[in-house]
């Protein structure tokens, strides 16, 4: 029995080993592929090798692997990769592994400068992206110089501008904040709804010809086949919806399509290497196939999926909310913590303030004290002397006129008895003032007294206010509010003509706007980065891509309005221009 061999295949986001059997096809092999990653949306993928002429090339379902062109080399190494592109991510892409492939792949493709981003759009599309790594913005954990090790925009963007990388990431994280609440799936949709207008998202380009033999660009994508000059591309100057073509075959390195119009001519286009034409004619198929699928009522299979999905979303929504609510309440009972602790702090400032006010309010009061009882004794001692003087005074007086009445009194015993009388009258005065200025002096003393026991009094109250704690108020916040948030989702389904194709949605990807012209608070800030960029940036290191996405800026051109500009006119005029290129 042989011995199997062994594979190794790499998604955008995990390695994978398998061991296969001589008979085993491609379609075997990414059966087993998409069973191990519980992916179900399989018509978007493929597996890519690089074959022996070192040229990159679809695994064919049909064929054994080992029969294919593939390096005979231990293990043989294989990509899963998107093979075909949704028109809309949003309307499309049902599952979350299916949105993270779609989102790894074109980050990459982007990054690498295998689709062409512009400056302010490779911003947005950084923020969308570290917000589907990091989740929501925390100052307290993303610090300065956390995106050092990330790729956030294109090489190319980096070159042109004189800023720093500590400048970038600034802008980024401002753009980063406003994605709070943001759940991470969310996110990496978000950033492919924004990409998906990108002029190069999802096309495939080859090099072809005309009958004139004129060098061009075929541009093959999930919307029909654009037709590109040499040194552009990002606007194609012709443009046939998959709708209009009715055959597709080719014939050596002769590509022949056949529209539905029976009146227009055939589209022919030369290729410059069979195995190229191979290609076309494979993804042409495909991206019809898809494109015919889309307008159409959606399969079992696919409706079961998207009833899931929005399921899952709302679980995950109301999931959300309800850990928002949880974190909200932690964060609400951590700041009261600290606001106790704070004003713990306060009061045990204010009671140390107030017992030392309060020990100085006794000890003035006890000094005032002292005062008053050693004034009040003073007091005493001087009432006590006047009322002797006072006493000594009326002697005085009553010897004097007891003299006066003595006819036999000399004239020298009363001027002498004068003498004393004035002399205790004067000690009367005088001991009187003295006695007045001492009951000043202890009026003073006891006002002072009593305004000391006042402020002993407001010390020892306010030492009372300040050991007190204050009444907690009852918390008014109820956690058991309603979520806000739609259990139902957004609604996919769309009602088609019984068993065919409505024709009004045959062409409706014409009438389709850019994300941009959706929000106006985006073109906004897109507009005002633009702006601020340019003021750094050097205009001698701009692209020849950089230089033409300027001039369509300028001409208010975008991937829509190009597309409506390309298809318009019947397609025999539109195959007319394109043998005229």
């Amino acid at each position: 029995m042989p011995r199997p061999v062994s594979v190794r295949v790499t998604t955008m986001d995990s390695e994978l080993e398998f061991a296969i059997q001589q008979t085993t096809t491609g379609k075997q092999l990414f059966d087993q592929v998409v069973r191990t990653i519980g992916l179900r949306e399989t018509w978007f993928f493929g597996l890519q090798y690089v074959d022996s002429k070192g040229l990159t090339t679809w695994l064919k379902m049909g064929k054994k692997v080992l029969s294919q062109d593939v390096l005979k080399e231990t293990p043989l190494l294989f990509k899963f990769r998107a093979k075909f592109y949704p028109e809309d991510v949003a309307e499309e892409l049902v599952q979350l592994v299916t949105q993270r492939l779609f989102y790894l792949q074109v980050k990459e493709s982007i990054l690498s400068e295998e689709v062409y981003c512009p400056p302010e759009t490779s911003v947005l599309l950084a923020s969308y992206a570290v917000q589907a790594k990091f989740g929501d913005y925390n100052r307290d954990v993303h610090f300065k110089g956390f995106l050092a090790q990330e790729r956030l925009v294109p090489q190319r963007v980096y070159e042109q501008h004189r800023m720093t990388r500590e400048q970038w990431e600034e802008r980024v994280t401002n753009w980063y904040a406003e994605h709070r609440g943001m759940l991470r799936e969310d996110a990496m949709l978000e950033y492919l709804k924004v990409a998906q207008d990108l002029e190069m998202y999802g096309v495939n380009y080859f090099d072809i010809r005309n009958k004139k033999q004129t060098p061009l660009w075929l541009g093959i994508d999930a919307l029909g086949l654009n037709i590109y000059e040499l040194n552009d591309r990002l606007s194609p100057k012709v443009g046939f919806p998959w709708s209009e073509i009715r055959n597709i075959s080719f014939s050596e390195k002769k590509f022949i399509i056949k529209p539905i119009d029976k009146k227009a001519p055939d589209f022919v286009f030369l290729a410059t290497r069979l195995r190229i034409n191979k290609r076309i004619l494979a993804l042409c198929m495909g991206n019809h196939e898809l494109y015919m699928r889309r307008r159409k009522p959606d399969s079992v299979e696919v409706q079961q999926m998207k009833a899931q999905a929005r399921e899952e979303k709302a679980y995950r929504h109301a999931e959300r909310a309800h850990l928002a609510r949880e974190k909200n309440a932690r964060e609400d009972a951590d700041k009261k913590r600290r606001d106790l602790e704070e004003r713990l702090k306060q009061f045990e400032l204010e009671a140390e303030r107030a017992m030392g006010a309060l020990a100085r309010a006794e000890q003035d009061a006890k000094v005032l004290e002292s005062k008053v009882v050693q004034a009040q004794q003073e007091a005493m001692q001087r009432e006590q002397m006047r009322a002797a003087a006072d006493q000594a005074r009326a002697e005085a007086e009553s010897a004097l006129r007891a003299l006066r009445a003595d006819a036999t009194a000399s004239q020298e015993a009363r001027a002498a008895m004068e003498r004393q009388s004035k002399q205790a009258d004067a000690r009367a005065q005088q001991m009187a003032a003295e006695v007045a200025k001492k009951d000043a002096e202890t009026h003073v003393l006891q006002r002072q007294l009593l305004d000391a026991k006042k402020q002993q009094a407001a010390s020892a109250q306010a030492l009372m206010t300040a050991t007190s704690l204050p009444a907690m108020q009852a918390d008014a916040h109820n956690d058991d509010g309603a979520v806000g948030a739609s259990a139902g989702g957004q609604n996919y389904d769309m009602e088609y003509a019984s068993g065919g194709i409505q024709t009004d949605l045959l062409r409706s990807e014409e009438s389709r706007v850019t994300q941009m012209d959706k929000s106006k608070k985006m073109r906004d800030a897109l507009a005002y980065l633009g702006t601020e960029l340019d003021k750094a940036k050097d205009k001698g290191k701009l692209t020849q891509m950089d230089l033409l996405h300027i001039e369509n800026l300028a001409a208010g051109r975008d991937k829509f309005k190009t597309l409506r500009q390309i298809r318009s006119g019947n397609t025999k005029n539109r195959i007319i221009d394109f043998e005229r290129l």
